[in-house]
């Protein structure tokens, strides 16, 4: 059975991550205002918001199945207070600083409409911050980390997001620009 949780929890680590790389490119190419492919903007916002929700739907059952394995030694404390875990406490301590700044965005974006789109925007920056503290964990926490098919992947989810952030940062970002700036006018 611990081979079993084992397994799972590592397989759905990886796809956590992999949903939220790709929830991270959705949100910025939402931003931009462009479509993808033929889906217009709007599309883009709830494949955005449903692939997010997906992505923490597996890395709760990322966390439920290692605080089954024994050789995972997790306790309860562990998901809410970073750096204190008995096995790797930093690299642990990274993923459950990425489950907290997580949660905090998730439950500001169902929230959104209680707490207001400024207090959304606000907390929806720390996407930037916990993606990387995820991969950090899932490099130094993760067994897999010497395998090719992990360091492909792990390098191409940070290609694609390096990318987006550049395209992010661009003077080329906005592609409505000009109707953006008479509305604000």
């Amino acid at each position: 059975m611990n081979e079993a949780l084992w397994a799972l929890g590592r397989g759905t680590g990886v796809v956590s991550l992999a949903l939220f790389t790709v929830s991270v490119l959705l949100g910025i190419l939402n931003r931009s205002g462009r479509p993808l492919f033929t889906l217009p903007r709007f599309s883009v916002a709830l494949v955005h918001r449903n692939v997010a929700l997906l992505a923490t739907a597996f890395l709760a059952i990322h966390l439920v199945t290692l605080f089954g394995d024994s050789y995972a030694q997790l306790r309860l404390v562990d998901f809410v207070v970073p750096f204190l875990g008995a096995a790797k406490p930093f690299w642990l301590g990274l993923g459950t600083l990425a489950v907290d700044l997580m949660l905090a965005i998730v439950i500001t974006a169902l929230l959104r409409g209680v707490v207001g789109v400024r207090v959304f925007k606000a907390v929806h920056w720390l996407t930037y911050l916990m993606w990387p503290v995820a991969l950090l964990h899932s490099i130094g926490n993760g067994t897999d980390v010497g395998q090719t098919w992990f360091i492909a992947f792990a390098a191409t989810c940070s290609i694609a997001v390096v990318a987006a952030l550049v395209w992010r940062l661009s003077r080329g970002f906005v592609e409505y620009e000009n109707v953006r700036v008479e509305r604000t006018s």
